[in-house]
């Protein structure tokens, strides 16, 4: 597991204005996923062995863009592409979150809505805010119902415009207004989903790939669906009271003089098709939480909606709401039903719905971020350094897991422990982000090729053929020791 990371890193080289540069971010990198306590660069260095050499050229790497991002994520998006079959559609899962701070004088902060707060009140917090994309990697590529692994591909950093003083000017409203519209995150998730289509194209065969894109309400809206690329689908969550429309009959065409009808009548809101006995439910299969289930769905199209414009010929599928109990003795109680949008007119139910199931993955990809791998941690406020560590941080997380997946670990190697339920419907659960950081420390802290002792002058060989990514040295006492909770 450690070489096949070790491999992917090494592909990422052009990425880095030079070798030392490429060698210090290995450094980082390996400390980001192996290190004990807070992410900071400070504790990066700690973990790699670091803490008793020069500090700022780590701080430099980050702050004077010495890595270019967008060339990082180029190894994700490859590694994934090539994975999938030819000419096999590849889904991405598209959506944004925040990252608490506490400093007022860090680069893209503002009040932001809290996610996690009440239903009956708004709370507000302190945050950054980021736009991730990440590509489904499926367990058994080629079925149509399989369960995946979300692997993120771009983490770009979405701040909002300061909102100028009471007195400023007319133009500097006017300038302001223009500036949110632009940095709205529906506006920047067509600008990424537009760069995510062209790296796609840049691949072998990748320009007859399609690309599907799952998302949720937030995104099915016209800033979107009017700007999407070509040879691209969107799968997106709308509202129940959503006003659609027929396609114009050749009647409704043939009205006389003037440009051709867009739209025909106007069709019953989704939750009234929904709540229609006349259109029949039929059960589709897909995969979802370790397990393949049945599920009841209408498809309805073709429909046109005055948001996506009238280029787009719609399906709406509607998924009835799921029973489920919190626990043996309560009541039996319903999810809410789902409506979902695909403006590709042929796509099968199921393949709408497995895709949008997908969607799940790219929240466990955030919890993780936040949590294992200390994406946002970093003690920086320049805007620069704000956008490259975390999407450094994302990058390595990006390999850990195609690394997993690389070598065939999909399960967990080792039985379950006595306290965990057994279920038998899913016999084989997949290695958690977790149980990966745990082998991949093993790995790294039992590796014999790490060098004993380190080049305190810094000497390099003049030959680029000599030359060798250097690892940490002696990391294990350093980063159990020097680690800060």
């Amino acid at each position: 597991m450690l070489d096949a990371w070790r491999h992917l890193f090494e592909q990422a080289r052009p990425a880095f204005a030079q070798w030392r540069t490429f060698c210090r971010a290995q450094q980082l990198g390996l400390a980001a996923v192996s290190g004990l306590g807070r992410k900071t660069i400070t504790g990066l260095l700690c973990s790699a062995g670091l803490q008793f050499r020069d500090w700022s050229a780590a701080y430099r790497l980050f702050t004077h863009q010495r890595v270019d991002t967008d060339r990082l994520m180029q190894v994700p998006i490859a590694a994934v592409v090539s994975a999938l079959p030819p000419n096999a559609p590849v889904v991405s899962l598209m959506d944004d979150t925040i990252i608490r701070k506490r400093g007022r004088y860090i680069a893209g902060t503002s009040w932001r809505r809290d996610p996690l707060g009440p239903a009956f009140a708004n709370n507000f917090v302190w945050a950054s805010r980021f736009l991730q994309i990440s590509l489904a990697l499926p367990e058994q590529p080629g079925e149509p119902c399989s369960l995946c692994r979300a692997i993120p591909v771009d983490f770009t950093h979405a701040p909002s415009p300061r909102k100028p003083n009471k007195r400023a000017s007319e133009s500097e409203w006017a300038q302001w207004r223009e500036d949110s519209a632009a940095s709205a995150v529906s506006s920047l998730g067509a600008q990424r989903l537009l760069a995510l289509r062209k790296s796609i194209d840049a691949q072998p065969g990748g320009t007859a790939r399609p690309l599907w894109c799952s998302a949720d309400a937030t995104f099915t809206n016209r800033s979107v669906l009017k700007k999407l690329p070509e040879r691209t689908v969107l799968i997106g969550r709308v509202r129940k009271d959503a006003k659609l429309f027929a396609l114009p009959t050749p009647e409704q065409n043939n009205h006389g003089k003037g440009r051709r009808m867009a739209y025909g009548s106007p069709l019953p809101t989704p939750e009234q098709l929904r709540q229609d006995e006349s259109i029949p439910w039929q059960q589709v299969a897909a995969c979802a939480a370790g397990k393949q289930y049945l599920f009841d769905v209408k498809l309805i199209r073709p429909v046109r909606w005055k948001a996506a414009g009238a280029k787009h010929k719609l399906s709406l599928l509607i998924v009835r709401p799921i029973a489920y109990r919190l626990r043996r003795s309560a009541k039996l109680d319903y999810h809410a039903p789902v409506y979902l949008l695909c403006t590709d007119g042929s796509l099968s139910a199921q393949q709408i719905l497995q895709a949008y199931l997908w969607r799940w993955e790219i929240e466990v990809n955030f919890r993780d971020e936040k949590t294992l791998l200390g994406v946002g941690q970093a003690q920086v406020r320049k805007p620069e350094a704000v956008r490259s560590t975390a999407s450094f941080g994302v990058f390595t997380y990006s390999l850990l897991l195609l690394a997993l997946a690389r070598t065939q670990q999909l399960h967990r190697p080792l039985p379950s422990p006595l306290w965990i339920r057994p279920r038998p419907n899913r016999p084989l659960q997949r290695i958690s982000s977790s149980q990966a950081v745990s082998l991949f420390r093993s790995a790294l802290w039992s590796d014999p090729d790490l060098p004993p002792i380190p080049n305190k002058n810094d000497f390099l060989h003049t030959s680029l053929a000599q030359l060798k990514a250097i690892l940490s040295n002696n990391p294990l006492a350093s980063a159990v020791f020097y680690a800060q909770q």
